[in-house]
């Protein structure tokens, strides 16, 4: 019976230089990366302040559109923006 330092598998993996660190991105892709959360926040914010301005005109239940839209879309905002943050970590 051979002890578990005896693997021939182990040796191999031993004689193997270390792999080199990965590259580190460059420090504009970190500024893009806010930018476009930035964009995102004021986009959807922007489509949520309009459509529920839109709303309050047709039905006229003013500010009740309004604040339903600014809801849903900081809501609809978050997830977005987690969604983008999770490719980073």
């Amino acid at each position: 019976m051979s002890a578990p330092d005896d693997d021939p598998g182990d040796q191999d993996r031993r004689d193997e230089p270390p792999s080199p660190p990965p590259p580190e991105p460059p420090p504009m892709l970190g500024l893009g990366a806010f930018a476009a959360l930035g964009s995102t926040i004021a986009v959807i914010e922007a489509v949520g302040v309009v459509g529920g301005l839109w709303v309050d005109r047709v039905l006229s239940s003013s500010p009740w559109g309004l604040l339903i839209g600014i809801v849903l879309a900081t809501v609809t905002a978050v997830v977005s923006v987690m969604k983008q943050v999770r490719r980073f970590l």
